[in-house]
């Protein structure tokens, strides 16, 4: 197996630049995982499919859909791949290489816990204070426009936001310049994490019902369906942040009154 992804990436560096591959095979790859895993969230919420697991009642209009991925190709070409192409040399600077030999497995999965751990802290405060008065209302409340998100509104968001936000996610790997395989795994995970917190459906086979400190959907979706003032519920990936500092109160005081057969009130909020 080691062998045949050394094989694929000796061509990859053979026919491309490390510039070609750190920005514009970023952005591709971004893209690609994107939407890939976000679309189908769209069609089982208009198909209807899979209903029993979808945590809102309501449906998002084909016209919000569409209005969304507008809004998104729009962001993506102007804000996300500028970024990417003036950071390059600052991941350069800081170690980033693409060459042969690929790094260790040990390596590889050291350094993706620590940007794990190190983005639900940085998101955590970013987000929090996204959700005080000024900044809600001028900033994260175009996030907010989907209470009922599905898997695309996941980087549905104000410029300014993809900006702030962004940067809990790019500053793991900006201080260690890690190989360029290293990025795109760590990228890779990041986007399937956001996209299943925002995909709108909590399933049997779900991530949070086997990980524990996983937030999941579930988790998430209750931040979006509430008003931006008692929603709690920031972190990002895996929730330690909102259970340290009381910020999921809310959350877990639900969860306990639906285990003792209580109907969620807040579904159609």
């Amino acid at each position: 197996m080691a062998s045949l992804i050394e094989s694929g990436w000796l061509y990859l560096i053979t026919h491309f630049s490390d510039f070609q591959l750190a920005c514009l095979g970023s952005f591709f790859l971004h893209e690609s995982v994107f939407f890939l895993s976000g679309l189908p969230f769209i069609y089982l919420e208009r198909a209807g499919w899979l209903s029993k697991y979808k945590i809102q009642t309501k449906n998002n209009s084909p016209a919000a859909q569409e209005k969304c991925i507008t809004r998104l190709l729009l962001y993506h070409f102007g804000v996300n791949l500028p970024v990417m192409l003036f950071s390059y040399p600052v991941f350069r600077y800081m170690g980033m290489r693409s060459d042969l030999p690929l790094p260790s497995w040990k390596v590889v999965l050291t350094q993706i816990i620590f940007y794990f751990i190190l983005e639900d802290f940085v998101f955590y405060w970013g987000h929090r204070i996204l959700h005080t008065k000024w900044l809600y209302k001028h900033v994260h409340s175009v996030h907010h426009e989907y209470a009922t998100p599905f898997g695309l509104t996941s980087e549905y968001a104000h410029p300014a936001e993809i900006l702030f936000l962004g940067f809990a996610t790019i500053i793991g790997p900006a201080i260690t310049g890690p190989h360029l395989i290293t990025l795109w795994l760590w990228m890779m995970l990041r986007v399937l994490e956001t996209v299943e917190a925002h995909c709108g459906y909590h399933f049997p086979w779900s991530l949070s019902n086997f990980i524990p400190l996983y937030g999941g959907a579930d988790f998430h979706d209750y931040h979006h369906r509430l008003l931006y003032t008692k929603s709690g519920n920031y972190s990002s990936t895996f929730i330690y942040m909102d259970w340290i500092f009381g910020t999921d109160k809310g959350y877990r005081k639900l969860k306990a009154l639906k285990t003792d057969g209580v109907e969620d009130g807040s579904k159609q909020m």
